[in-house]
């Protein structure tokens, strides 16, 4: 592969937030072998194919067959059911380094493992989930999420549609989502649903339906300004199996200790992604212009300064969030606590904010070199790209329910309603 100028840091080893800090105490936090090579392998693939990915709204296939290929996809799936016990701490600096060659890439790889995450913290007790767990491994699945719902946005946390019971131990679902990112291109969908018909709608389940389970009916396309290749189409999904492949724990359980802060996690490291590379550009014209002018440096390499900035505080915060899920991985009641949700939902927002910033400024340093969408500096992809951030799931949503959380915090259960 022939790299252009501008992506030519993309086939350099860069470290990811987590793995920079934990290299400065002489740890590496890298379970697996040879990961970094084998992330960087995906990553250069990832950046050959983006700017095709992004121009015709099409799925990276290339990128997720090279992940598959190198063994990304299950590298989280434990020794003991045959994986190679990849940590969070990897996971995040992958969504990284996927972020920063393809927004679309990572984006698609950080949701497809907060579904593993799901199923390996909470299904390891199911006999059939256990299956799933190695096959992910041996078969490099990709798994897609259904979260949204009808007319209900963003709120994952309540389900129109019910778990149907037919015929003792088979379930069906038929439900009307409005996104399922690349859906089609999935090897299984794990879904919210309700419990059943006569429950509440904040009674969920969240099940695991593989591809000859389902069909997938297109209610919408996906021409979208930016993430153009996550294909985030809607679907009515029809699906059936059996009452196995729903998750033994609630969904209330699984989106407080896993979901919502892995999901986080992730998406927070992709959208880092996507602000070094465009600081990247930004670094690379600054020193040319400066190079031109015999060491002058151009009055807008101020606004690279604050980017840098902004990008290492996007990156220590990451770090940070990280550790202190790691931390409490395994300890419900921190887990479920106010203070611990408020700073994992706190870290979406500030994330995508530093993120959006922090490309903003990478964009004023370049000026029209950056605003061009045909130079070899342009960042238009990038601005693009990153302004989904605070919108696919909204700032506005998610500051509205930590007020309430706040609010309601050392009331006594009886007087909440």
């Amino acid at each position: 592969m022939t790299l252009t100028t501008t992506d030519r840091h993309l086939s350099t080893s860069v470290r990811g937030p987590v793995q920079a800090v934990r290299s400065m105490g002489n740890d590496s936090g890298t379970s697996a072998p040879g990961f970094a090579a084998r992330t960087q392998r995906v990553a250069a693939v990832a950046a050959e194919h983006a700017l095709i990915v992004d121009r015709d709204s099409r799925f990276p296939a290339e990128a997720i067959r090279a992940a598959q290929n190198e063994g990304l996809l299950g590298a989280a799936v434990p020794p003991d059911l045959g994986g190679e016990g990849a940590s969070i701490g990897d996971i995040v600096d992958v969504c990284y380094s996927l972020g920063r060659a393809c927004a679309s890439t990572g984006m698609i790889f950080a949701m497809h493992q907060a579904c593993v995450a799901c199923i390996l913290q909470h299904g390891r007790e199911s006999a059939w989930h256990r299956s799933l767990i190695q096959r992910l491994h041996r078969e490099q699945m990709l798994l897609a999420s259904s979260t949204t719902e009808g007319n209900r946005g963003g709120d994952v946390r309540t389900s129109a549609s019910p778990v149907e019971t037919r015929g003792g131990t088979r379930i069906a679902l038929d439900r009307m989502a409005t996104v399922i990112s690349y859906g089609e291109a999935a090897d299984a969908i794990v879904t919210t649903a309700r419990r059943s018909a006569d429950a509440a709608s904040s009674d969920q389940v969240l099940a695991v339906f593989l591809k000859q389970d389902y069909a997938l009916e297109r209610l919408n396309g996906w021409d979208a300004l930016g993430m153009r290749g996550t294909c985030s189409d809607g679907f009515k999904l029809v699906a059936s199996g059996e009452r196995e492949q729903i998750l033994p724990t609630a969904y209330a359980e699984i989106h407080a200790r896993t979901m919502m802060p892995v999901t986080h996690l992730v998406w927070s490291s992709v959208w880092a992604g996507v602000a070094a590379a465009a600081v990247d550009r930004a670094r690379t014209f600054v020193r040319k212009v400066a190079h031109q002018a015999g060491g002058t440096m151009p009055p807008a390499a101020t606004h690279l300064t604050r980017a840098g900035a902004s990008l290492r505080a996007l990156r220590g915060i990451i770090a940070a969030a990280v550790q202190r899920f790691e931390s409490v991985a395994n300890d419900a009641v921190v887990l479920e606590s106010i203070d611990f949700q408020t700073s994992m939902n706190l870290l979406k927002v500030n994330a995508s904010e530093l993120a959006v910033t922090t490309v903003m400024g990478a964009m004023q340093a370049c000026g029209l070199s950056g605003y061009r969408n045909n130079g070899e500096f342009s960042i238009g992809r990038h601005l693009r790209d990153i302004l989904s951030s605070p919108i696919m799931i909204s700032n506005d949503r998610i500051i509205a329910n930590v007020g309430a959380a706040s609010l309601l915090s050392g009331v006594p259960a009886s007087l909440r309603d």
